[in-house]
């Protein structure tokens, strides 16, 4: 199982989105149930967070690599193509 790390912040209304995206997504396609998502608090666990280089909430990482992070002013229809991509790259990775 493939495992991507996601930073986010409890009360962050785009990491809403970003929660809300990835129940979709699994829902709509069952190979993304292959991918192990490691949701971190950014507030709460800032000795990791502080160890991977972004601005924004929601980000993903594959490792070391950014594969999404958010932009300010972003729609909901925006933050579920950005997921999906992430996970696609994951998959084909």
């Amino acid at each position: 199982m493939k495992k991507i790390t996601l930073f986010y912040l409890q009360d962050c209304p785009y990491c809403h989105y970003a929660k809300r995206a990835v129940k979709e997504l699994t829902a709509e396609n069952s190979a993304y149930d292959n991918i192990e998502i490691d949701w971190v608090e950014e507030s709460r666990h800032p000795e990791i967070s502080r160890n991977y280089d972004y601005y924004y909430v929601p980000t993903i990482f594959y490792g070391n690599d950014k594969l999404y992070e958010a932009h300010p002013s972003e729609k909901y229809e925006d933050c579920k193509r950005n997921v999906k991509s992430a996970f696609d790259k994951v998959l084909m990775g």
